[in-house]
């Protein structure tokens, strides 16, 4: 039996929408399955540099200087403006007393007068004015190159520690999980040791202590890992709720006698996008000075006009000029100086923030290197320690199973092998982002 039209029609709808709802949760599956994928620290960057939103506001800060430095040159060019205007004039024209004819008078209009016309101007000559500004203006937009790598270098550092106190938080949350079984494991230990007769109930107390401990140290530490996602995701620019894995990478533990303290001070010198950027302020500050300077000396024009004025609409006859102005300004209420005056000591001031640019990347570098020596010194102490940790532990649980030791012993043990697994996982992450903060201050992130 053969459908109507209208039923058709219903059912080719139909199946448009369904084919299109399929799809769409299928799109929806692997966007969501691609976003569950785990995060490596480099993927966590690229994302951070293109939705945190204090890039894009340094880009556009960027791109602001680069159309103010576009605007400086506009001086070298022509001024071109057409004149339209319409207006009705009545004036009086004050004759010689020897002129004084019958019927003539003095009063001139009311007419009509309407004009139209071109009339262009370029400056030949400004003592240099020009020339200071549009450089200015290029140094200026220099040092907004260099602060916007100086936020994007700040972004970067923020997320390599976001991600890294993340991967810690995970580590102590795994520490802790592991601590809470172990406890699990010592209470039915200490029960069975009970129920024989071996240990008063005494132990079985406090082993159910030390697991109650162990549970609340597992909350504590999934709040942890909750708290540092929702930074690591603030860093990237995305919602802090968001559900986000990352990667456990490895890294090679760096020895601070691989940093060379006298070349990390050059390299710092001339790669920090500050110490950069407080030289091209200082390129604009001396521009800054001409400029000023250049008001006390004479500005050339040339103007020329070409149009119509009559006293009808549509104007007929020809009205054109040509010329050459010469200003050279003689008394302004000692503005020029006064200016000139201000732009040398900002000039001044911008050369002694370049000096202390350049003692605080001193210090930062010094720092930097401190922090890399102690955190590397750490990690070291700690691998021993949680060696030496696991080793008492296995001691003291062979010494409880055959009677010889305490409950407290056990625990206590137990208790130092959690702290030494915390301290290192802690270290090794610490020694990271010391890393990172060395690469920061040499100019190297």
């Amino acid at each position: 039996m053969m459908c109507t039209n209208t039923a058709c029609f219903l059912r080719v709808v139909v199946m448009v929408v369904a084919v299109a709802v399929c799809a769409a949760v299928t799109e929806n599956g692997r966007a969501a399955s691609t976003a569950a994928e785990p995060l490596s620290l480099d993927a966590c960057i690229r994302i951070a540099l293109d939705k945190n939103p204090a890039n894009r506001a340094a880009m556009e800060t960027f791109a602001a200087a680069g159309e103010a430095a576009d605007a400086a040159r506009a001086p070298y060019y022509p001024d071109l403006s057409l004149n339209l205007g319409y207006r009705r004039v009545q004036t009086h024209a004050f004759l010689p007393s020897s002129i004084n004819f019958p019927g003539i008078t003095s009063i001139i209009g009311p007419v009509n007068q309407w004009n139209a016309g071109v009339k262009a101007s370029f400056t030949l000559f400004d003592s240099g004015q020009r020339k200071a500004e549009a450089q200015s203006a290029r140094a200026s937009h220099k040092a907004s190159a260099e602060d916007a790598e100086r936020t994007r270098q700040g972004i970067i550092i923020a997320v390599t520690e976001a991600y890294y106190t993340l991967l810690a938080a995970q580590e102590a949350k795994g520490a802790a999980g592991e601590h809470l079984t172990r406890g699990e494991d010592h209470l039915r230990l200490a029960g069975e040791r009970k129920a024989a007769g071996a240990v008063p109930q005494a132990d079985v107390m406090r082993a159910r202590v030390e697991v109650a401990n162990a549970r609340l140290s597992l909350v504590r530490a999934e709040n942890a890992v909750r708290i540092a996602r929702g930074n690591l995701n603030r860093t990237m620019g995305l919602v802090p709720s968001l559900a986000l894995a990352i990667k456990r990478e490895e890294q090679p533990v760096t020895a601070p006698g691989a940093v060379d303290i006298t070349e990390a001070y050059a390299h710092a010198m001339s790669r920090r996008p500050e110490i950069r950027a407080a030289g091209h302020n200082i390129t604009a500050g001396e521009n800054n000075v001409k400029s000023a300077k250049s008001t006390f000396g004479p500005k050339i024009r040339a103007e020329a006009g070409y149009g119509w004025l009559d006293s009808e609409f549509l104007p007929q006859d020809k009205d054109w000029s040509l010329g050459v102005s010469v200003q050279w300004p003689l008394f302004s209420g000692f503005a020029g100086v006064h200016n000139t005056a201000r732009a040398r000591a900002d000039l001044s001031r911008k050369e002694a923030e370049k000096e202390q640019v350049i003692l605080n990347v001193q210090q930062e570098v010094w720092t930097a290197y401190a922090n890399l020596t102690e955190t590397y010194e750490s990690v070291q102490a700690a691998v021993v320690a949680k060696a030496d940790a696991a080793e008492s532990l296995r001691l003291a649980r062979a010494r409880y199973d055959a009677g010889a030791g305490t409950i407290t012993d056990l625990l206590d043990t137990e208790t130092a092998m959690d702290n030494a697994q915390v301290t290192y996982v802690q270290a090794m992450y610490t020694h990271y982002i010391a890393l990172a903060h060395m690469k920061l201050a040499v100019g190297d992130l």
